[in-house]
C-alpha cells in the first residue's frame, strides 16, 4: 500500500476527508527555489469547495501550513511538507454509510482493501478532497516551470453532451491559457459555458450529477523529454492523471479519433520555420515515441459523474449482508469537473517537472 509517486520528484500524500488534516511531502526539489506563497494560495482557491451553487456547500479555506523544507522564502532542498487542516466536517452525515455502500464510489473496494478499518467519513482517503495537496505541489511545480517559460492551462471541454471550443493544437495562445486560470468557470466560449452551468444546476435540482472533460495544453516544452517505454511522457502523465479521483479516460492529441484516420491524415508532417522543426498538424499531441517534439502538449481527461447523489439507488448492507436502498445525504458536488481544472494542471506540472529534472 503506497501513496508515493515520482522518480526525480517524489510526492507522498496523506490524510482523510474528515480527519484532522490532509497534506503532502515533496522530496527532490532543488535548494534555493524562491516560492511565491500568494501564487500558491490563488491556485488553492481555484480548487476550494463552497464558492458557488455549482459546487458542494462545504466551505474549506484550504489554508496550508508549510512544516519543513522552506526557509527565508526559498526551498532548502530537504523534503518539503505541507498540511491543510480540515475545518468544516459534518461526519454524522456519513454514519449510515459505514455499512451502506454508495454505488459508483470506493466505499466497497476500500472496505475490502483495508479490511473494514478504513475511515469512511466523506470518502476518507478516496475523497476528492485529497486533491488539494496535489494542487499545492502543482503550484510549486508551475512556478518552477514558469521560470523556464513553460506554461500550463486548462479549460472545461465538456459537461455531459455540451462541448466548449477546443484549444488550437498548433498554436496555443499564451494569454489565453493565463486568462483561463482567472475564470471561475474556465471555458473558451462563454455562451457554451452558461449552457454547461445550466446542465449542472438541472442535475442538482433533480438530485443527480453529471460528468465532463477537461482539456489541458502545455506550451514551450523543450524537445526530448520522456523515456520509452515505461517512462514515456504519456506513461508518466497517465499514471498521475488516473490518480485523480473520478478520472476514467485520458487521451493525447486527437486521441481515439486517430483510430478512424488513415496514416496519411494522422501523421504530423514536418517542416522548418526559423530553423525550428515544427509540424503542420498536431494529431499526436506534441509527443512521438513517448518523447516531446516541441509542439504544444495536448491531452484531455474524462471525469465520471459524482457518485454521491440523493436519488434512491440499490445497494448492499455489508453488516447485515442484505440488499438495501440508499439516498445519500450530506454535501456533495453535482459536478466536480469545474473544480478539477486546477487539479489536472497540477498533475501535469508535477509530471513535467519530474521529466525535466530527469533530462
Amino acid at each position: 500500500m503506497s501513496a508515493v509517486w515520482g522518480n526525480n520528484i517524489k510526492i507522498t500524500i496523506f490524510g482523510e476527508s474528515h480527519g484532522n488534516g490532509i497534506g503532502i511531502v515533496i522530496d527532490g526539489l532543488y535548494p534555493g527555489i524562491k516560492l511565491d506563497l500568494d501564487y500558491i494560495k490563488r491556485e488553492m482557491k481555484r480548487r476550494a469547495p463552497g464558492k458557488n451553487k455549482l459546487s458542494t456547500p462545504r466551505k474549506e479555506g484550504d489554508e496550508f501550513e508549510i512544516l519543513s523544507g522552506f526557509f527565508n522564502e526559498t526551498t532548502t532542498g530537504t523534503p518539503l511538507c505541507a498540511i491543510i487542516r480540515n475545518n468544516n466536517t459534518k461526519s454524522k452525515d456519513y454514519s449510515k454509510l459505514k455499512n451502506l455502500m454508495r454505488p459508483g464510489h470506493a466505499d466497497y473496494t476500500g472496505f475490502v482493501k483495508y479490511k473494514g478499518f478504513n475511515d469512511y467519513r466523506g470518502g476518507g482517503h478516496f475523497s476528492g478532497r485529497i486533491t488539494a495537496p496535489l494542487v499545492f505541489a502543482g503550484a510549486i511545480a508551475k512556478q518552477i516551470l514558469l521560470s523556464k517559460n513553460i506554461i500550463i492551462g486548462s479549460h472545461i471541454k465538456s459537461i455531459k453532451d455540451m462541448e466548449d471550443d477546443s484549444l488550437n493544437p498548433i498554436c496555443i495562445n499564451e494569454n489565453e491559457l493565463k486568462k483561463l486560470a482567472e475564470k471561475e468557470f474556465a471555458v473558451l466560449n462563454e455562451e457554451k459555458g452558461k449552457q454547461m452551468q445550466k446542465i449542472i444546476l438541472d442535475a442538482k435540482d433533480e438530485g443527480d450529477s453529471v460528468g465532463g472533460v477537461v482539456e489541458c495544453g502545455v506550451i514551450n516544452l523543450p524537445q526530448g523529454l520522456g523515456n520509452p517505454f515505461f517512462d514515456s511522457v504519456e506513461s508518466m502523465l497517465a499514471h498521475m492523471l488516473f490518480s485523480i479521483p473520478a478520472v476514467k479516460g485520458v487521451e493525447f492529441g486527437a486521441g481515439f479519433d486517430l483510430s478512424e484516420m488513415n496514416g496519411s491524415k494522422a501523421n504530423d508532417e514536418f517542416y522548418y520555420e526559423d530553423n525550428e522543426v515544427k509540424t503542420y498538424t498536431n494529431n499526436n499531441g506534441g509527443i512521438l515515441g513517448g518523447i516531446t517534439n516541441g509542439m504544444p502538449l495536448i491531452f484531455r481527461c474524462a471525469f465520471k459523474p459524482t457518485p454521491s447523489i440523493s436519488k434512491s439507488q440499490k445497494t448492499i448492507d455489508i453488516e447485515k449482508m442484505t440488499n438495501s436502498e440508499l439516498n445519500v445525504i450530506g454535501r456533495h458536488d453535482p459536478c466536480i469537473v469545474q473544480r478539477a481544472v486546477p487539479v489536472v494542471e497540477a498533475a501535469a506540472a508535477i509530471t513535467i517537472l519530474d521529466l525535466i529534472y530527469d533530462k
